[in-house]
């Protein structure tokens, strides 16, 4: 697919002369202003902090020379038309979530996550030292955006339910929020999917249009509020292990800067990367504890159901192999996971059960 057939098929697409007027970088005084469109509602735990720490870094580094505006989803576009937004040049960057946008190419997944995929330390070792970055690169250049990991939740919970999970079969006809390539995989069990922007999970589940839904972590999802609806909470998910979150700028906006702009952009998603991965950790717990005193029954999955996401998530990713680049993705994304947990399980693995059994 190239840049020019999917811009006519984008909905932004035959506005695109109208939207690169909208987009052109504001000018002052050598100063040049950058809006950046997020997928997250404002204040929303985690990630929304995530997409301020990258425009506030991009703009102190800079000496204000590239002033970062943010705007939370519903402000210019919805949580969802923030790629096609930068890449038709209505706006000039996105902080999202890369697997929002498996309709334009599914290979975005693994910039995310995929069921029964990479754990956060796993997807920097690809992302940084065995293709990865150069992977979404290739992607990012066919819609016209540079793209760069920017935020991370670690691993994501199971998610929240109105009853208990107890085999497969209970989520035929579930209608349950999950995004990406497990929303598919929980499809293939039955499930009724849906993708719902995270500030409005809430609000369709409490009102019964959503039967459950995944969403973060301990920290986030207490946040959001969703123990006020409902108490059955499962902690383990397969499919989200180490969830990446992307800073994509429109690819001519990009060229367009110095190197030196272009390196801080690049230095400020990686930054922010790490420093999210250890917000999220750094609460998880707490927010676990609080969530349990106030009477969350904390579940784990039985094996039968583990071996049905494994058997879907597979399905899915089979469906998907005729495409080249995905497939290219797929095998360098699963060869780089199995080297890092070759030595993962034979090193902190084995240290982190001993540790835990030396100090029971």
């Amino acid at each position: 697919m190239d840049r020019r057939s999917f811009l006519k098929k984008s909905a932004l697409g035959g506005s695109a002369a109208a939207a690169t007027a909208l987009a052109a970088p504001a000018y002052a005084q050598g100063k040049r202003t950058l809006t950046m469109v997020t997928s997250w509602g404002r204040g929303l735990a985690g990630v929304f902090d995530s997409a301020q720490r990258c425009a506030d870094s991009i703009t102190t580094m800079s000496d204000g020379n590239l002033n970062v505006e943010i705007k939370a989803a519903g402000e210019l576009v919805g949580a969802f038309e923030v790629f096609d937004a930068v890449s038709s040049g209505q706006a000039d960057m996105y902080h999202a979530a890369d697997y929002y946008f498996v309709g334009q190419h599914p290979g975005y997944a693994f910039f995310t996550a995929v069921p029964f995929g990479m754990t956060a330390q796993e997807l920097v070792n690809w992302y940084y030292h065995a293709g990865g970055m150069q992977l979404h690169d290739e992607l990012g250049e066919i819609f016209g955006l540079k793209s760069f990991l920017a935020g991370n939740t670690g691993a994501q919970a199971g998610g929240w339910f109105s009853k208990e999970i107890n085999s497969p079969e209970d989520f035929n006809g579930l209608k349950f929020r999950m995004p990406g390539l497990g929303g598919e995989a929980l499809g293939k069990l039955g499930a009724s999917v849906q993708n719902i922007p995270g500030s409005e999970v809430y609000q369709a589940l409490s009102s019964g249009a959503i039967d459950g839904t995944e969403w973060i972590g301990p920290w986030a999802d207490e946040k959001a509020g969703f123990q006020e609806i409902t108490k059955t909470y499962y902690t383990a998910g397969f499919h989200e292990p180490g969830a990446g979150l992307s800073l994509a700028t429109n690819r001519e906006v990009y060229d367009s800067l110095s190197a030196a702009q272009q390196k801080i952009i690049e230095i400020a998603a990686a930054e922010c990367h790490q420093w999210n991965l250890a917000q999220f950790l750094a609460n998880n717990g707490a927010a676990l504890a609080r969530l349990q005193a106030a009477g969350v029954k904390v579940m784990e999955f039985p094996d039968p159901v583990w071996d049905a996401f494994g058997q879907a998530s597979q399905e899915v990713l089979d469906q998907y192999m005729g495409d080249d680049l995905f497939k290219r993705i797929h095998d360098s994304a699963m060869k780089s996971m199995a080297e890092s947990s070759a030595w993962n399980n034979l090193s902190s693995g084995v240290y982190t059960a001993q540790r835990d059994r030396v100090r029971a």
